[in-house]
């Protein structure tokens, strides 16, 4: 026989159930908006050579930043150059608060590390250990966010350059087809040697961006 106090206390544990499941919910972390873009990679002499993929995932004031890139330059079937490589860059806001790469060349993998400390940025790399200003920036042009501060680290070998980036032009491209406008940046050393240009269309979307090597200008050509 259900007696009074019986439905009561039932009553009271179906409400603290419920209760908890609502609190439980509230405290889900919302959930994260994820951007993918890919880019075909061309050589200056070799043309089309790989691609070059960068996801990025945002929740509140934090950004993940998944880089993958697979490069192959082949004559007649034969490959002379080989590389591939798997980045990991977390952000605060504009800062970087920890990066890790894996980048292996004809064979030969190279580790980067680097994080936070205080008002500077600990790097680990083939170079050895140091600290680069805490406002440093990858060589991946993701965002506008990479456009601000005057060092930046190469990915690759974890080496930190003092860089000045001139001030935007408006410019027009042909990405897939179609013409977009777009704002050109270009990152130069001090010496005025230009070392990077980006082109952000209206939304801030990187659609292309090049870099200067002492084998030829590769350009990243956004795809989808």
């Amino acid at each position: 026989m259900i007696t009074k106090a019986l439905l009561v206390r039932l009553s009271s544990i179906a409400s603290t159930v419920v209760i908890s499941a609502v609190a439980l919910m509230s405290a889900s972390p919302a959930s994260a908006a994820v951007q993918k873009f890919v880019y075909e990679i061309r050589h200056s002499t070799y043309g089309s050579i790989g691609t070059y993929t960068n996801a990025v995932e945002t929740s509140g004031g934090k950004t993940t930043v998944t880089s993958e890139g697979r490069i192959r330059v082949a004559i007649l079937g034969f490959v002379l150059y080989r590389q591939d490589f798997d980045r990991v860059e977390r952000w605060m806001g504009d800062r970087l608060m920890s990066f890790q790469g894996l980048t292996t060349t004809n064979g030969r993998a190279t580790e980067v590390k680097g994080e936070a400390e205080g008002d500077k940025f600990a790097v680990n790399s083939p170079n050895g250990s140091f600290t680069a200003p805490a406002d440093v920036k990858v060589a991946n042009p993701w965002s506008d966010v990479v456009l601000k501060g005057s060092a930046m680290m190469t990915p690759d070998r974890g080496l930190v350059e003092d860089v000045t980036i001139r001030p935007a032009e408006m410019t027009e491209l042909a990405i897939n087809g179609s013409k977009v406008r777009a704002r050109r940046y270009e990152i130069a050393r001090p010496s005025g040697e230009k070392r990077y240009e980006v082109w952000m269309d209206d939304e801030g979307t990187p659609v292309m961006f090049n870099v200067n090597t002492r084998r030829g200008l590769v350009t990243f050509t956004l795809t989808s």
